[in-house]
């Protein structure tokens, strides 16, 4: 059953048959919740992540519970070749909405970091978000209509020393997002910017719990299905940027007040313990 919300319904294209949104990093996490909420509002999906078993049991569900069309693409986004190839693809499709949520990062001296992980973060969280922009916008502002939302972070607001790179990848999205915001304009494309704090699943096993899960209380923490009601209702608004729930919101505050000679040796602390 397709599922239509008036809600969403002002900036975010309206579900077609031959439109495709496509949702990067959609086998977990804020990716996948996403995916689960556009689905449940009708749009037909191509879901991109590395384990394509994993998202063929996803794309099984999706179709079941809500009678969309789900591809999958099972391509490693940090590989220049496979991104290509999946770049090529879409360039020819009715791609309306792009959700690019893949990421990942690393924690601990910059110089103590295994190079080839380090290059792989940095293709994955800010050249593959460059690469897929780009390919599906030209589509987009033909038809006058598209929305594009790239994962950025509140990391991306401050220097955080043992957290450098991720920093690199994150700000440069962040800032990059929120240009393409405002040339957008008049356009009929939106543009929003996901920059989440700390989000993680509703329900963490205490022998799961890091030492922040346990300090931190939970109605202070984002979950991933609040993350994406928060930014679909975001990007529909075509809002510049959405920081979803109370914790990333005081985090992205405090990083716009602090003095950086104070914020960031506080924060390479505490990252320095996630190494």
């Amino acid at each position: 059953m397709i599922i239509k919300s008036k809600e969403f319904a002002m900036a975010l294209p309206t579900p077609s048959h031959s439109a495709r949104a496509l949702v990067t990093g959609a086998s977990q996490g804020i990716g996948l919740a996403i995916a689960r909420d556009l689905a449940r509002y009708g749009h037909n999906l191509i879901l991109a992540a590395r384990r394509g078993e994993l998202l063929q049991e996803i794309a099984e569900e999706l179709e079941s519970r809500h009678g969309v069309i789900v591809e999958v693409r099972a391509v490693d986004l940090a590989d220049r070749e496979q991104r290509a190839e999946l770049i090529e693809e879409i360039r020819g499709r009715e791609i309306n909405i792009i959700i690019n949520s893949a990421g990942i990062a690393s924690f601990g001296p910059f110089k103590d970091q295994d190079w080839d992980y380090e290059t792989t973060q940095f293709d994955l969280n800010a050249t593959a978000v460059f690469e897929l922009t780009r390919a599906v916008l030209d589509g987009m502002l033909e038809r006058g209509t598209g929305a594009i939302c790239n994962v950025g972070s509140a990391a991306g607001n401050v220097p955080i020393p043992n957290n450098a790179t991720y920093v690199l990848t994150k700000a440069g999205v962040n800032a990059f997002t929120e240009a393409l915001h405002y040339e957008l304009r008049g356009t009929g494309v939106a543009c929003t910017l996901l920059a989440p704090g700390p989000v993680r699943e509703s329900v963490v096993p205490e022998s799961e719990q890091s030492i922040v899960d346990k300090v931190v209380p939970d109605f202070l923490w984002t979950t991933y299905e609040s993350c994406s009601a928060e930014t679909l209702r975001a990007l529909s608004r075509n809002r510049r940027r959405v920081v979803p729930g109370p914790l990333s919101k005081a985090m992205n505050a405090i990083s716009t007040i602090a003095p950086t000679a104070v914020l960031s040796p506080v924060m390479g602390w505490v990252y320095s313990k996630m190494s």
